[in-house]
């Protein structure tokens, strides 16, 4: 069963373009998915994270304390940076202007974990990654994304920091909690909260996808080359410079996994629960994480083929792959 459940998992990149697809043939077949749904949902993901973390996964940070610092600084500077400046170049609307810079300064995607994992890269720096950069995303998202965006619209740092504590904090520490002092439960549940994830994450991006149709149609060709570019450049500056720096195969695709592919869902919620609704704010998360996940799964059978050759990081043990794939 547990097997069925997790090539389920590793198909995730089919249920997001099946329900992508879905939506745009027939949006209320995915639209009613909204509102306190989606609110469910994405705390429904990162408890199923929280579920997966245990103390050792942040006193991994000491084993490799510089990869994990270069791939969180790139994840909060090149996605910023490239939202503010691409949604300059391709002349976005201001909404779509703001959500984009809103998803580029989200943590890594809950997603990247499991990428990592069908890519054979460094799992225990992905989740050690994924968990510090979702617990700075408190502060760092709503600060970055009202000082790059705030001159476009007037945008709630306030809000948004409220509102991801309640989102992420919240079912996160429940979630490491149930892990510490209920770990029957704990070990039921990981069964299946990996699929679970997966299925809420596609129902997300479909809802999003399939309520905002009309506004990327009129955002047209821009949004769609502003969103694709933004993951190409998270994708490909995450790898070189912590190529550069840690001069290891492993470490660099998995910080190019991380720093590409974006906590979508979250940049999704805080655009509807922050910006007055129809203005569009949520669309550019609905595209990027159907963008991430092509691309994340295009790299992931590409390194498949061609794995390290010589690769000096700490490798995770076997049953952190199956934690990885929870989160």
């Amino acid at each position: 069963m547990s097997s069925v459940l997790d090539r389920a998992t590793r198909a995730f990149p089919l249920w997001v373009l099946g329900a992508s697809l879905g939506a745009v043939l027939w949006p209320p077949a995915f639209t009613w998915f909204s509102g306190p749904f989606i609110t469910y949902g994405l705390g429904l993901i990162m408890l199923g994270m929280g579920l997966t973390l245990r103390v050792e996964d942040f006193t991994r940070v000491a084993r490799y304390p510089s990869w994990v610092l270069v791939g969180i600084a790139l994840q909060y500077t090149v996605m910023p940076a490239s939202g503010w400046l691409l949604g300059r170049l391709f002349g976005l609307p201001a909404p779509l202007a703001v959500g984009l810079v809103l998803v580029a300064c989200c943590p890594g995607g809950t997603a990247s974990n499991v990428i990592s994992y069908l890519a054979r890269a460094n799992v225990a720096l992905s989740v050690t990654m994924t968990a510090l950069s979702t617990l700075a995303a408190v502060v760092v998202t709503p600060t970055l994304t009202e000082a790059l965006a705030g001159s476009r619209m007037n945008v709630d740092g306030w809000g948004l920091f409220i509102e991801t504590i309640k989102v992420v904090i919240v079912p996160v520490a429940l979630g490491a909690a149930l892990n510490r002092y209920a770990p029957g439960f704990t070990r039921r549940a990981t069964v299946v909260s990996p699929l679970i994830a997966v299925l809420l994450i596609a129902m997300i991006v479909a809802s999003i996808l399939g309520a905002g149709l009309a506004r990327i149609v009129e955002g047209g060709l821009r949004l769609v080359g502003a969103v694709l570019s933004l993951h190409l450049s998270g994708f490909a500056f995450g790898y070189l410079i912590s190529r550069v720096v840690s001069r290891d195969e492993s470490v660099a695709r998995t910080v190019s996994i991380e720093v590409g592919m974006q906590n979508s869902g979250l940049g999704a919620h805080l655009a509807r629960s922050n910006f007055p609704p129809g203005l569009g704010v949520d669309v550019p998360s609905a595209l990027s994480a159907l963008t991430h996940c092509v691309y994340g799964s295009v790299l992931a059978a590409l390194w498949q083929r061609f794995p390290p050759s010589a690769d000096r990081s700490p490798r995770a043990p076997s049953n952190e792959g199956e934690r990885a794939a929870a989160a």
